[in-house]
């Protein structure tokens, strides 16, 4: 039997707020006595940043720029040199959680080319034959509501016929049909869900499914250029097949945690999240309509 740690801080949600003191315990459970070299725990906020492939060779200086911003960094001595007894030890901590020197505390977001991400590192030394023990273990960051901007609501009524899609699509080839909608606000309070109701006024060919997708759009820029990438985080049916021309097919989609954030902008990288209303024709024609949002937590 191996020495097992854990990390257990005192909030089930490991949900914390910018100034908070993050208490919890560390469990080590040991099948003998051993001696260490000392304990260390570390807590860190990085903001990780990195290209798609498709960028790479384009910005070669940017590439090589692209480095992660730590917003917060403490190391805490929990304890010197010494002996754990066999069997469960637990050693309770406290961290205070403020930002480094002139940096922001973000919220915590897990995207696909950046990553704003808080853990506590707890580093158990062994000497110099042995190897230490490392265990890592991630906390959730989140906005005190009262300092965000207030979420005023602004709906948005659309229309999508043959006439309003752009690109220089030949109406020749599409099918005649008016779908009209409305959406209940385009600034969105992250805790609430994303509402509307979107109506099949007629069409020529029968729909074979009616789509909402929530979509990322990351940007990383700098002094050398800047990338810009735009990735699937949900997609949700809300119509299949061909519905009643007439009726209101309600739109509801809920923002994932973790994966959603207030929008973010900052000089180096930007967290912005879309809507598009996706609907598939029988002939698998498609058509779509977008709607820029903004997260907020008020």
């Amino acid at each position: 039997m191996s020495i097992t740690i854990d990390i257990r801080v005192k909030k089930a949600n490991k949900i914390y707020h910018e100034g908070d003191t993050i208490t919890g315990t560390i469990a080590i459970n040991s099948p003998s006595e051993f001696k260490h070299d000392g304990i260390i725990l570390t807590m860190e906020g990085l903001v990780s940043l990195q290209l798609s492939p498709k960028n790479v060779g384009i910005f070669e200086a940017f590439y090589n720029s692209v480095k992660p911003v730590q917003l917060c960094h403490s190391i805490t001595d929990v304890s010197g040199p010494g002996k754990l007894p066999s069997g469960k030890t637990d050693i309770p901590f406290e961290v205070p959680l403020f930002p480094k020197g002139n940096k922001t505390i973000y919220e915590t977001y897990h995207g696909v080319f950046i990553n704003i991400q808080y853990t506590l590192k707890f580093d158990l030394k062994r000497g110099f034959l042995t190897k230490d023990i490392v265990k890592v273990a991630e906390f959730i960051v989140e906005y005190i509501p009262t300092k965000c901007e207030k979420a005023i609501v602004k709906p948005i009524n659309f229309m999508i016929t043959p006439e309003s899609l752009e690109g220089g699509t030949d109406l020749g080839t599409i099918p005649r049909f008016r779908i009209s909608g409305v959406v209940d606000s385009v600034v969105c309070c992250i805790t609430r869900p994303f509402s509307g109701k979107i109506i099949i006024e007629h069409t020529e060919i029968a729909i074979k499914s009616i789509e909402l997708q929530l979509v990322r759009v990351e940007t990383c820029g700098c002094a050398e250029g800047y990338a810009r990438d735009v990735t699937e985080i949900q997609n949700i049916q809300i119509g299949e097949g061909n519905v009643a021309c007439g009726i209101d097919i309600p739109i509801h989609m809920i923002f994932p945690r973790l994966f959603t954030c207030p929008t973010l902008i900052t000089t180096n990288f930007k967290v912005e999240f879309e809507i598009n209303i996706v609907v598939i024709f029988e002939n698998d024609h498609l058509v779509s309509e977008n709607f820029p949002i903004i997260l907020t937590r008020a």
